[in-house]
Protein backbone atom coordinates (compact mmCIF):
# COMPACT_ATOMS: atom_id res chain seq x y z
CA UNK A 1 0.00 0.00 0.00
CA UNK A 2 1.58 3.03 -1.24
CA UNK A 3 -0.83 5.67 0.77
CA UNK A 4 -0.17 5.89 4.42
CA UNK A 5 -1.19 8.13 7.14
CA UNK A 6 -0.90 12.61 6.72
CA UNK A 7 -0.45 11.63 2.76
CA UNK A 8 -2.28 14.26 0.80
CA UNK A 9 -4.46 12.77 -1.51
CA UNK A 10 -7.25 13.37 -4.40
CA UNK A 11 -10.45 11.64 -5.14
CA UNK A 12 -10.71 10.45 -8.81
CA UNK A 13 -13.31 8.13 -8.63
CA UNK A 14 -17.15 8.15 -6.61
CA UNK A 15 -19.80 10.72 -5.78
CA UNK A 16 -16.68 13.01 -3.79
CA UNK A 17 -14.39 12.93 -6.95
CA UNK A 18 -12.07 15.62 -7.30
CA UNK A 19 -11.97 16.35 -3.58
CA UNK A 20 -8.59 16.37 -1.71
CA UNK A 21 -8.04 15.53 1.78
CA UNK A 22 -5.23 14.35 4.22
CA UNK A 23 -5.54 10.21 4.66
CA UNK A 24 -6.96 10.04 9.02
CA UNK A 25 -6.38 6.36 9.12
CA UNK A 26 -4.66 3.92 6.83
CA UNK A 27 -6.36 0.28 6.74
CA UNK A 28 -3.61 -1.85 4.84
CA UNK A 29 -5.69 -5.43 5.70
CA UNK A 30 -8.88 -4.18 4.14
CA UNK A 31 -7.31 -1.24 1.05
CA UNK A 32 -9.11 1.20 2.63
CA UNK A 33 -8.52 4.88 3.54
CA UNK A 34 -9.98 7.41 5.88
CA UNK A 35 -9.73 11.09 3.82
CA UNK A 36 -10.51 13.94 5.92
CA UNK A 37 -14.06 15.21 4.30
CA UNK A 38 -14.56 12.60 2.18
CA UNK A 39 -17.29 10.07 2.09
CA UNK A 40 -19.52 11.36 4.43
CA UNK A 41 -22.57 9.76 5.63
CA UNK A 42 -25.03 10.59 8.50
CA UNK A 43 -25.16 8.20 11.50
CA UNK A 44 -27.95 7.89 13.59
CA UNK A 45 -26.68 7.63 17.41
CA UNK A 46 -29.20 6.09 20.11
CA UNK A 47 -28.79 8.21 23.02
CA UNK A 48 -26.38 6.76 26.06
CA UNK A 49 -27.08 8.11 29.19
CA UNK A 50 -30.59 8.81 30.67
CA UNK A 51 -31.98 12.44 30.04
CA UNK A 52 -29.71 12.94 26.91
CA UNK A 53 -31.33 12.73 23.36
CA UNK A 54 -30.32 10.74 20.74
CA UNK A 55 -28.39 12.89 17.80
CA UNK A 56 -27.85 12.33 13.68
CA UNK A 57 -24.20 12.25 13.77
CA UNK A 58 -22.10 13.39 9.83
CA UNK A 59 -18.76 11.45 9.69
CA UNK A 60 -16.49 10.50 7.46
CA UNK A 61 -16.13 6.73 6.06
CA UNK A 62 -13.48 4.46 4.81
CA UNK A 63 -12.88 4.76 1.09
CA UNK A 64 -11.21 2.05 -0.95
CA UNK A 65 -7.41 2.71 -2.04
CA UNK A 66 -8.18 2.40 -5.73
CA UNK A 67 -10.41 5.23 -5.33
CA UNK A 68 -7.54 7.49 -4.82
CA UNK A 69 -3.93 8.95 -5.67
CA UNK A 70 -1.50 10.63 -4.02
CA UNK A 71 -1.69 15.03 -4.91
CA UNK A 72 1.53 15.99 -6.70
CA UNK A 73 3.56 17.95 -4.12
CA UNK A 74 4.40 20.76 -6.87
CA UNK A 75 1.38 20.67 -8.45
CA UNK A 76 -1.32 19.08 -6.57
CA UNK A 77 -2.61 16.92 -9.54
CA UNK A 78 -3.28 13.44 -8.79
CA UNK A 79 0.31 11.17 -9.37
CA UNK A 80 1.22 8.15 -8.93
CA UNK A 81 3.87 6.83 -6.40
CA UNK A 82 6.99 5.35 -7.37
CA UNK A 83 10.14 4.13 -4.85
CA UNK A 84 13.75 5.16 -5.26
CA UNK A 85 16.69 4.28 -3.05
CA UNK A 86 18.66 7.56 -1.69
CA UNK A 87 21.73 7.18 0.80
CA UNK A 88 20.05 3.07 1.45
CA UNK A 89 16.58 4.75 2.66
CA UNK A 90 13.07 3.91 0.64
CA UNK A 91 11.73 6.97 -0.91
CA UNK A 92 8.43 7.04 -1.90
CA UNK A 93 8.30 9.29 -5.21
CA UNK A 94 5.42 11.25 -7.14
CA UNK A 95 5.73 10.15 -10.77
CA UNK A 96 4.47 13.44 -12.30
CA UNK A 97 7.22 15.78 -11.09
CA UNK A 98 9.67 13.56 -9.30
CA UNK A 99 9.58 14.74 -6.02
CA UNK A 100 9.62 13.00 -2.48
CA UNK A 101 5.78 12.71 -1.13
Amino acid sequence: MNIIKGDKVVVIAGKDRGKTGTVLRAFPKDERVLVEGVNKKKKHQKARQAGKPGQIIEKEFPVHISNVMIADPKSSNPSRVGIERKEGKRVRVAKKSNQEV
